[in-house]
């Protein structure tokens, strides 16, 4: 059996402090360690640690445009290293696999390179307040076939990978001696929420560019097609009947082949069987079907969770069986009573729940009673990329539920993304990078090839 090392999270002079530990660099988990190390950790109030499988931070919301190849992935990356720097907390590279709640003690699963050497050990790490966000992933429901034939859009590393794939399938199409064959440069995307639609709207484009690029055996017209598969009744089910309606006609405008009412019974080397038995040709599929919780959370120290693997917790965000754990975003199932259920996984919701935790633990570390979450519903928005925006905003803010379109909803999308980042970054930084961005847009490339 492998020795465990254990690492108390902090400098041997910081010890004696409050051991805060995140483990999940998402959105909220990233943004609450750095407003923690502003507020605390630079003050020598507490240690604050935050635990990540990988080196770096995208905003999720951006992974179809970089799968697309129509983001520059150095502009809105953030490594985590520099940031802990920056912000006053440490990072700490590997997986979560176990929990001691006795020991108060997360245990980090070795951490192994792309070439297979070891750069970490197992390793134990200490707290006072542990505060679990570490998102969600795709659910396949078991699907056949998935694992071996299709990709999914979870992370940076799947995001480029697709991007690859997408690149690599038009070079070989070009460069191939015979005709284009039936499932070549077809793309099956499974699940018509908001990152199958988005990715669809992106990839008409930016694939088109691609061939541009000097591919001129292709004819995007001809040889390309987008599938898009979704087994309820309509695309954009969570969202109103009337956008679901506008958004599936501009995709059949730009020549997206919508398949509603399939549901998929099996992934294969070539495309996609449906329940019905409808094979549907493919050289690349997308699972973007589903969401549960990350299968670590199952049973995790007895921890209470769902069938979905997400940790319950209460309105206080603290979990149902730990007051000295937390969780939050995706991971977690957060009571929302106005509703009658629970808090919906989207990026709105960890950024206030994060904003809120950074309350909460100033006030857990001032002996205060804690505050309960009341999640505050602004809608949800769709990038169609270049094409359009559309969404529904609801709440205080309109006084009731606006269904918007266009430029203005565009604008309320990107403004997602902005709180985002000067949550991260503060207002200055944040001002000047866009400024740049706006600058080295007109000069460079459309669609980046990574």
């Amino acid at each position: 059996m492998n020795e465990i090392a254990s690492d108390a999270a902090s400098s041997p002079s910081s010890t004696a402090l409050h051991q805060i530990v995140i483990v999940g660099g998402g959105a909220g988990g990233l943004e609450l360690a750095t407003r923690l190390g502003d507020k605390l950790g630079k003050r020598g109030r507490s240690a604050i640690t935050l635990i990540d499988k990988t080196r770096s931070h995208v905003w999720k919301p951006k992974l179809h445009e970089i799968a697309a190849g129509s983001m520059d992935i150095g502009e809105h990356e953030v490594d985590f290293l520099a940031q802990s720097h920056w912000h006053h907390f440490r990072y700490r590279i590997g997986e979560m696999i176990g929990l001691d709640r006795e020991r108060r003690e997360v245990e980090v699963a070795a951490f192994v390179d792309e070439e297979g050497e070891q750069v970490t050990p197992r390793r134990k790490f200490r707290y006072d307040t542990l505060v679990i966000a570490v998102g969600s992933q795709s659910n396949d429901f078991g699907t056949p076939g998935v694992d071996a034939h299709a990709m999914k859009l979870e992370c940076l590393a799947d995001a480029r990978r697709f991007n690859q794939r997408l690149v690599n399938a038009c070079i070989r199409a070009h460069a191939q001696p015979g005709p284009v064959q039936p499932h070549q440069l077809q793309v099956a995307i499974i699940g018509a929420g908001a990152t199958g639609v988005e990715l669809s709207a992106e990839l008409h484009r930016t694939v088109r560019q691609v061939v541009a690029y000097g591919l001129d055996r292709i004819d995007p017209d001809k040889d390309i097609r987008l599938n898009l598969i979704e087994a309820a009744d309509r695309v954009l089910p969570a969202l109103p009947e009337r956008l679901s309606k506008a958004t599936e006609g501009l995709l059949r405008k730009l020549g997206v082949v919508v398949h509603t009412k399939a549901k998929v019974a099996e992934v294969l080397p070539e495309g996609v069987r449906l329940a019905d038995g409808r094979i549907i040709a493919a050289e690349l599929v997308v699972w973007a079907a589903g969401v549960k919780a990350p299968e670590v959370l199952k049973d995790l120290a007895g921890l209470e969770s769902n069938r979905i693997n997400q940790l319950l917790v209460g309105p206080t965000l603290q979990t149902t069986r730990d007051e000295n754990i937390f969780a939050f975003g995706d991971c977690a199932a957060c009571p929302w009573p106005e509703r009658g259920g629970t808090v919906p996984p989207r990026a709105q919701a960890a950024h206030q729940q994060a904003m809120h935790l950074v309350t909460q633990i100033r006030r857990r570390l001032a002996g205060k009673p804690l505050l309960a979450y009341r999640y505050r519903d602004f809608g949800s928005l769709v990038s169609l990329g270049e094409f359009s925006t559309v969404g529904n905003m609801m709440g205080a803010l309109v006084g009731g539920s606006l269904m918007i379109e266009g430029t203005f909803a565009r604008l309320m999308y990107q403004s997602l993304y902005k709180m985002h980042e000067l949550a991260l970054h503060g207002a200055s930084k944040v001002v000047l990078e866009t400024l740049a961005r706006m600058i080295t847009r007109r000069t460079e490339p459309r669609v980046k090839l990574h």
